[in-house]
């Protein structure tokens, strides 16, 4: 059974740790093509400003989401039956 969770324990590490990871270079591409774009094209930078939140909420939302299925293995493990 120590296996079991330890294995929920490395699994919620990897979880946090991989979004967190997606997340930044996510983000980090999303700006360099925000910033490229807006130089190539000033008069557009408003509109473009608006789809670079909405998009940046999504992907840090993917990362929130898989953060709190992580926390949900760690604390209320639906994989370990009570004794």
């Amino acid at each position: 059974m120590e296996n079991v969770l330890g294995f929920v324990a490395l699994a919620a590490g990897l979880m946090i740790s991989l979004g967190a990871l997606g997340a930044c270079i996510g983000v980090g591409m999303l700006g360099s093509k925000y910033l490229e774009a807006a130089a190539r094209q000033p008069e557009l930078m408003n509109p473009l400003q608006t789809k670079f939140f909405v998009i940046a909420g999504l992907v840090d939302g993917v990362f929130f989401i898989a953060s709190g299925f992580a926390l949900m293995f760690a604390f209320a493990n639906p994989f370990v039956l009570p004794q």
